[in-house]
């Protein structure tokens, strides 16, 4: 079920605040979103939140919050001065219900993206964490209906297991698919990778993109060539 208009994220994972901040300036325009993640709450969280919506970017912040329901309330509404566009809990229901509490308390007006399973697992990492009972795309499936049922506006899953998704749940959530690859590029850690255009055709809503643009020659031209391959679907 493909996404007629789906948006290239930029997943700028670095903690050089100088390499950041020309990254992000390059990019103004060539990307609808820039990720900023974990990696830069040692290094300025604010200063690059600031820096990317100075570039005219959509700020998607990738936290992946887990904690008890008051906790993460409370940080999900302090966050809510930033302007966000997304953010990224997970995904149990009470987590992302409390997600949705600490954005009413803070008014804010982005959107609440729940995690099924990192795409840097396969399915020997999944079993030796348990789950021997599920086949991993039934349990991506699982986790994304309660999440979804508990009022998450969309899924980070990998574009495998998205075209489940889309089946189950029609165009309504949105499907942000992180282990994106151009053709003939690594997979450095990246377990369930796919190809911009696979991803397009599954149904992803946003296609998340780190190294194959952050670490290139020409992070530009690796964008612009991202985008020609979602678009040839």
């Amino acid at each position: 079920m493909k996404n007629d208009h789906p948006k290239l994220v930029a997943a700028l994972d670095t903690n050089n605040k100088e390499q950041f901040a020309h990254l992000s300036k390059s990019l103004s325009g060539e990307v609808d979103m820039v990720k900023v993640g974990l990696g830069h709450l040692g290094a300025g969280l604010d200063e690059a939140l600031g820096c990317v919506a100075r570039d005219g970017h959509e700020i998607f912040l990738d936290l992946k919050l887990f904690d008890i329901h008051e906790t993460v309330a409370r940080a999900v509404e302090g966050l809510c001065h930033f302007p966000l566009g997304l953010l990224t809990v997970h995904g149990d229901p009470h987590v992302v219900r409390a997600a949705i509490e600490g954005r009413k308390r803070g008014k804010g007006q982005f959107g609440l993206l729940a995690i099924t399973l990192l795409t840097s697992l396969d399915h020997d990492d999944v079993l030796a964490s348990g789950y021997r009972d599920q086949p991993m795309d039934q349990l991506v499936l699982s986790r994304a209906s309660h999440a979804l049922d508990a009022g998450a506006d969309g899924v980070v899953a990998s574009a495998q297991e998205a075209q489940l998704i889309r089946a189950k749940f029609g165009h309504g959530p949105m499907v942000v698919t992180p282990g994106i690859r151009p053709v003939a590029t690594s997979r450095d850690d990246q377990k369930r990778v796919v190809t911009p255009g696979d991803a397009v055709r599954a149904g992803a809503s946003h296609l998340v993109v780190g190294r194959p643009i952050m670490l290139a020659s020409d992070p530009v031209a690796a964008a612009r060539s991202i985008r020609l391959q979602m678009r040839q679907t």
